[in-house]
């Protein structure tokens, strides 16, 4: 299962750059929890979750994202921030699910997917 976990991070870090996104930094970890990827866009510093899956069998992989995980990302966020200096960026937290279908990626990109807190 970790080994999806990767290959999905960088799967979406692929995407993203493609997209045009810098990455910055890959997994970001505190004793909050983990950020998967940091990276900037149109001058917003941007905060992914990935969530990678063979199938939907159990719903999307984005269902994975609930309180408890939205609650952890949104504590590791805020120890980033508390390391780091950015100044006067907006800030997002995206999500990126990938599922695998016919052993190729499917990708959805879903924006602004948890408020933050």
């Amino acid at each position: 299962m970790k080994k999806l976990g990767v290959w999905g991070e960088e799967t979406a870090a692929r995407f993203l750059e493609q997209k045009g996104y810098r990455i910055v930094e890959r997994n970001f970890r505190c004793r909050a929890g983990e950020i998967d990827l940091i990276a900037h866009h149109g001058g917003c510093v941007i905060f992914i979750e990935v969530k990678t899956r063979r199938s939907k069998g159990y719903g999307s992989p984005a269902e994975a994202v609930g309180p408890y995980k939205r609650r952890h990302l949104q504590l590791a966020i805020e120890c980033y921030l508390s390391r780091r200096t950015i100044e006067n960026r907006p800030l997002r937290i995206d999500v990126i699910e990938i599922t695998v279908e016919c052993g190729r990626p499917c990708i959805r990109h879903i924006r602004n997917a948890v408020e933050r807190g």
